[in-house]
């Protein structure tokens, strides 16, 4: 079943008022999702994983994909430690990689009344709204809407980490 995604006027405004943020400008020709990326700037060390992990294809293909993306300064919050050992094992990389994206293009005027939302990992992420704040488990939406020619990006202050399974 395809997630429903939902979305009001403050998410909307959210998304306007943080348009500038992260130096992402609209562009008069979209990229794919790992071109954006690669262009934007901050999102050299998602784009290192993502090349680690075998990914740069999958998210190249048709999709569409939504991307909850965190910024160089989000995995600069993780233990050198923690990204070592995930370069190490390349099954638990893409396994935190793929819990950062959702099958479908997922706009923030779509995303207002979820509260969750499957990842292509497999498992949920949550998805709060209070106010302008949107939060995808403990990480903060700082720019929504990056359309890309195979689906969107939402920039996150902070990785997210699945679960651990039993």
């Amino acid at each position: 079943m395809k997630n429903r995604w939902m979305w009001g006027l403050p998410a909307v405004l959210f998304a306007s008022v943080l348009f500038g943020y992260a130096g992402l400008e609209p562009e008069a020709e979209k990229k794919d999702i790992v071109d954006t990326a690669i262009a934007a700037g901050q999102f050299k060390t998602l784009v290192k994983l993502v090349q680690e992990a075998g990914l740069v294809e999958a998210l190249r293909g048709e999709g569409p994909f939504t991307v909850f993306a965190p910024t160089d300064d989000a995995f600069a919050k993780l233990p050198k430690s923690q990204v070592d050992a995930l370069l190490k094992d390349k099954e638990a990389l893409r396994r935190v990689l793929l819990y950062h994206v959702v099958q479908g293009k997922v706009m923030s005027k779509d995303v207002v009344k979820l509260r969750s939302a499957k990842t292509m990992q497999g498992q949920q992420i949550r998805i709060r709204v209070r106010g302008n704040t949107v939060r995808i488990n403990d990480a903060k939406v700082v720019k929504a809407d990056i359309e890309c020619t195979n689906g969107v990006i939402h920039v996150i202050d902070k990785v997210i980490l699945p679960p651990n399974r039993k």
